[in-house]
């Protein structure tokens, strides 16, 4: 049985897939690519289907079962290199791929996870105090008072 090669560049695993792939080649990646990313610890993944001619409906599923593995796994999965009649042909399925994002080509997929990564530790960061020790997230705010109410 044929494996589909996952490659590690940075904090991003590249998975090029350069056949049309048989089912069973299909979910020994998921399983492959799932172990990878807990492995690893990778953020990011990356599916180039540049060398795809055709995706059935099996094809199609399997690129959104990978993307909800991964994001389980705390991973983001792009998707690059789709050709015309390949999106034609998974929109013509049925097949919107929720949860899937897009690009033309890898390093674009790449811009795209570095951002998608920016975004993730901006939020992540916590909010710095004033030197008065009050923080501006709740500029203008006015907090409730404590006084007994009369009733």
């Amino acid at each position: 049985m044929d494996r589909v090669p996952v490659l590690k560049i940075g904090d991003i695993l590249l998975v090029s897939i350069q056949v049309d792939m048989a089912d069973q080649t299909a979910l020994q990646l998921q399983d492959d690519l799932a172990e990878r990313i807990v492995a690893t610890g990778c953020h990011g993944v990356i599916i180039d289907i540049t060398a795809l001619d055709i995706v059935d409906s099996f094809v199609g599923r399997m690129l959104s079962t990978i993307a909800s593995i991964s994001a389980v796994l705390d991973a983001e999965t792009v998707v690059v290199g789709m050709r015309p009649a390949v999106a034609i042909t998974l929109v013509e399925l049925g097949l919107s791929l929720n949860g899937i994002r897009t690009a033309l080509n890898v390093e674009r997929g790449m811009e795209l996870l570095a951002a998608a990564r920016r975004e993730v530790e901006d939020e992540d960061e916590p909010v710095e105090a004033e030197p008065d020790g009050q923080s501006d997230d709740f500029e203008g705010a006015v907090a409730p008072s404590r006084t007994a109410s009369s009733s």
